[in-house]
């Protein structure tokens, strides 16, 4: 399993793969993704956990996998792709319902903003320098723009979804291509104001350490269609459906499902709070896509 300094021992909401994995008889090491003692040829599976402090240095992170190769899940393709969030405009292109995104690179101006509007960077975990923002606070996200794009940095916006107050995201966690489990994931963004970061080294905000932020959840049948699709448009790129992946939507205007992201390196799972959920995780590991 491959962690990070921050994270020696992975985190809590998915630990129960490592007993998982032990029962199913593999032999299970966690190790740091940039230490550089570590040999990587010792092992004949790498699977990517806890890195969550990637986009600090992704550069650093895709060249790390991929130097590992076939012995890497998810697959170094898929972490480079997965790793900018301009990896929606792929799946906007292939014809999947994707949430209305405008990019601003370095140099761009900003875009006009109308209505409650999200911002945030296109690489980005922990909604980090993320925020929410009404009409009557459109000069705060566009000061958050210009602070990103300052930085070299792109920036997104979404519309905010109104549906996410009265229902809340839904993720489908998919291991192989198959669904495992469905969660619920309360509104993160307060009104009118960027993500405030807890006090921990990988600066995440705060809220996404909230132990009721998420919880075992259902999902209908359009949002199992959604999920599925973007799961075989990944297969159809990169040759095999990714070993995990979190596909996470929101209900749309018309009422219809709509991807917000698709995390396929580093996304928690929750594997605690689904009977079965690591069992099946483990299996999947222990035969994974060739």
């Amino acid at each position: 399993m491959a962690t990070c300094a921050a994270l020696p021992e992975g985190h809590e909401y998915d630990l129960p793969l490592l007993p998982a994995l032990e029962q199913a008889g593999g032999h299970v090491a966690l190790e740091v993704w940039d230490d550089p003692e570590v040999h990587w040829t010792d092992y004949d599976s790498v699977v990517v956990r806890w890195p969550w402090d990637y986009t600090l240095k992704r550069e650093a992170f895709v060249s790390w996998a991929d130097s590992l190769g076939r012995r890497l899940h998810n697959r170094p393709a898929v972490l480079r792709w997965n790793s900018d969030k301009r990896y929606l405009a792929d799946l906007s292109e292939a014809g999947l319902p994707v949430v209305d995104t405008t990019l601003v690179e370095p140099g761009d101006r900003a875009p006009a903003l109308e209505g409650e509007v999200v911002v945030k960077p296109t690489v980005s975990a922990g909604a980090r320098d993320t925020g929410r923002f009404g009409p009557a606070a459109h000069d705060q996200a566009r000061a958050l723009i210009a602070r990103l794009t300052a930085a070299g940095r792109t920036a997104m916006v979404q519309p905010y979804l109104p549906a996410v107050e009265a229902r809340g995201e839904t993720a489908i966690v998919m291991f192989a291509g198959r669904e495992s489990h469905v969660l619920r994931k309360r509104a993160v963004l307060a009104p009118d104001e960027e993500a405030p970061l807890a006090d921990h080294v990988l600066g995440s905000a705060a809220v996404m350490f909230d132990p009721e932020l998420v919880r075992p959840g259902q999902a209908s049948d359009p949002e199992r269609e959604l999920a599925a699709a973007v799961i075989h448009h990944v297969a159809e790129r990169f040759g095999e459906p990714p070993l995990y992946a979190r596909v996470d939507m929101l209900e749309g205007e018309d009422g219809r499902p709509v991807l917000l992201e698709l995390e396929a390196i580093e996304p928690s799972l929750y594997l605690q709070a689904t009977p079965g959920a690591a069992q099946r995780l483990a299996d999947a590991i222990l035969s994974p896509p060739t």
